[in-house]
């Protein structure tokens, strides 16, 4: 077979593309452009809320280049997770956003929309026909724990892809997507085998982060084969090395030698990397292992709320013993809630971050390690937005002036804000991290075409 060039213009869309590498991408006369618009990196809140992480200007301007790039290629783009999180809010977000730059621009394409978002009762019935495990650390799925969702999608696979290419799609916005399936989708369709096409997409899954431009905001060119794949940055400045290329499957997975994907695993453990050029990497031996069929699936809740208060210290007596004030502080806040509110203990919970000791860790630094200074959060999350401020505000005396030990000075600590008391709103995790089993990859997306005449009514709305 001939080499199918996919193109990928960044890690993420939104994050910014330069003009000039879309001159260079399509001077090496690429068949697709492939990319990733989102992920769960930036937690539960944009699959909850249906909302972007990336402004809509951004995401617009890129998009411009993009659909720019496609008239003038004719070649059709693929975009896997829109709107962040790839729920179908997302995917209507992003949607609205191509039909204005089609109207702008007097474009026509052809556009398919992949929804993969879930009905709870349709995912209770897979519960209860025994088709949906656990993904650790979550335990086995419970009913009550769907009905806490706002919103729960489907990863999908290449499959949809193919179907959007087959209807003659110019633009696929699809939604919730892994990563390395988006980019390996159009080479699949047209045969490319496996091993490579999924190991590619993996590799090209940021952009040219793997490569010596280190950095999403950067595109590579792929080729694929019948016998394995190549990778190259698309301005010339930059390079592919083996060291970087070969190193990538280690980047937000488990196993470096396995990636598990919907309807298989791909096997890196025989690949073979050669430097072909300063600047391109050229990878045989990828193999691809068919397993199941399954969809990860991801749920969000928004049920709690939480308030939020800061303060700075330098009191050298609390920098000397950390953990004692942590404790002291944790137990003191406890104590004054409850006596507050009349509540008990598990109907609330505060937590005590401390940046600069232990704060992103967890974990306490070496002995005799004395911070230079201490940034303390303390976390009130409760049922209501107006319980969680009741308890700040019960608790703000004590952590604004709280001692090391009772009978000292008290000490007023920084204030980076005032009123001292932050409500934060609704508070959003994922609370659904389990995988279905289905007989067709198809069977959990709905695909619905906006054809040329669609395309040119929403252009006059």
């Amino acid at each position: 077979m001939e080499s199918i060039r996919i193109y990928v213009p960044q890690g993420s869309l939104g994050v910014g593309i330069f003009p000039e590498e879309i001159g260079y991408a399509l001077a090496r006369n690429p068949h697709a452009i492939a990319l990733d618009a989102g992920s769960t990196d930036a937690g539960a809140a944009y699959l909850a809320t249906g909302m972007s992480k990336n402004d809509r200007g951004s995401v617009k301007k890129d998009l411009q280049l993009l659909m720019g790039a496609q008239q003038q290629a004719d070649i059709p783009i693929l975009i896997g997770t829109s709107g962040q999180a790839g729920g179908d809010l997302n995917v209507d977000w992003t949607r609205d956003i191509v039909l204005e730059i089609a109207r702008e621009k007097g474009y026509t394409p052809r556009i398919a929309l992949l929804y993969s978002e879930q009905e709870p009762q349709l995912i209770k019935q897979k519960l209860a026909e025994g088709k949906i495990s656990n993904l650790p650390p979550l335990g086995d799925l419970d009913e009550a724990t769907i009905d806490q969702c706002l919103h729960i999608v489907a990863l999908m696979g290449p499959e949809p892809y193919f179907a959007a290419l087959e209807a003659g799609a110019d633009i696929i916005i699809g939604g919730r997507t892994s990563d390395p399936a988006v980019i390996g989708a159009f080479a699949l369709w047209k045969g490319a085998p496996a091993g490579p096409s999924w190991h590619a997409g993996k590799i090209a899954e940021c952009g040219g982060q793997a490569t010596t431009a280190n950095t999403g905001q950067r595109g590579v060119l792929l080729e694929i084969d019948a016998d394995g794949f190549a990778v190259e940055p698309v301005d010339p400045q930059f390079r592919a090395l083996v060291e970087g290329i070969a190193g990538h499957l280690l980047y937000e997975n488990k196993n470096p030698w396995r990636l598990t994907e919907p309807g298989g695993e791909l096997d890196v453990t025989e690949c073979e990397y050669v430097q072909l050029t300063e600047s391109k990497v050229r990878v045989t031996g990828s193999k691809w292992v068919p397993r199941p069929y399954t969809m990860k699936l991801e749920g969000a809740s928004g049920d709690l709320f939480q308030t939020i208060m800061i303060v700075g210290i330098v009191d050298p007596d609390v920098l000397a013993e950390p953990a004692v004030f942590h404790d002291m502080m944790l137990t003191t806040l406890t104590k004054r809630a409850i006596s507050a509110t009349g509540l008990s203990r598990d109907d609330f919970d505060i937590s005590l971050r401390m940046y600069g000791w232990n704060g992103v860790s967890g974990m306490a630094p070496p002995p005799g390690s004395v911070p230079l200074e201490i940034g303390m959060m303390c976390v009130i999350t409760a049922q209501t937005q107006e319980l969680a401020s009741h308890i700040a505000k019960a608790c703000n005396p004590y952590f604004f002036h709280m001692p090391l030990r009772l009978g000292m000075e008290l000490p007023s600590y920084g204030w980076p804000f005032t009123p001292g008391d932050i409500d934060r709103g609704r508070v959003f995790q994922f609370v659904l991290n389990h995988v279905v089993s289905v007989d067709d990859p198809l069977e959990l997306v709905r695909i619905q075409m906006l054809d040329e005449l669609k395309v040119k009514v929403a252009a006059n709305a």
